[in-house]
């Protein structure tokens, strides 16, 4: 069985984990209080959001006079999946067309199907609760709608609340900062 927890800061991952392991782990989770949420043994609903997703290379060349900013190829979806079970943005191919990002590479993702062929596309630039950043976007097949994963939010500094069914944006000053260098 593979199993995946969330400690407050990141997924941790385990393979071949038990139900006693599992029950285990919440238990000690919960006497220890250390703000461990265990995702087999919640029942926690989705969390969807607003993200607005432009071409990266459309707004250099708009930063530099090229192209007027009015053709910088942006789109805001709602009700986008934030789903920790994805690595990165995905994008069903009709709104990668639309962004015109340009193809990266073709890898091997690992699906609830098995291993399947995959287009990578890059700069897709993201803004997402008053944060931006700059990511790859891997392709979804069949036209399902867009999905955010865990690493442009690890990126961005938001994390999930999972109770709340919500975002969070983590501080970016002081000493409670989501950055670091160690």
């Amino acid at each position: 069985m593979f199993f995946k927890y969330w400690t407050g800061r990141k997924f941790i991952f385990q393979r071949n984990v038990n139900s006693s392991t599992i029950a285990r782990l919440y238990l000690y989770n919960k006497n220890q209080e250390l703000g461990f949420q265990t995702m087999a043994t919640q029942n926690m609903g989705k969390i969807l959001t607003t993200l607005t997703i432009t071409n990266r290379a459309d707004q250099i060349l708009a930063n530099r006079q090229v192209i007027p900013s009015e053709e910088v190829r942006t789109l805001t979806l709602n009700n986008v999946l934030v789903d920790t079970g994805a690595t990165t943005l995905c994008l069903p191919e009709n709104l990668i067309a639309q962004l015109g990002l340009e193809l990266l590479r073709e890898v091997d993702v690992a699906t609830a199907s098995g291993i399947q062929k995959a287009r990578i596309f890059r700069d897709a630039s993201i803004s997402l609760l008053g944060r931006e950043g700059t990511f790859e976007c891997l392709e979804l097949p069949g036209g399902r709608d867009a999905l955010l994963g865990v690493i442009p939010l690890e990126a961005l500094g938001i994390e999930l609340d999972l109770q709340r069914q919500q975002l969070k944006v983590l501080p970016e000053t002081s000493i409670d900062t989501y950055l670091t260098i160690m």
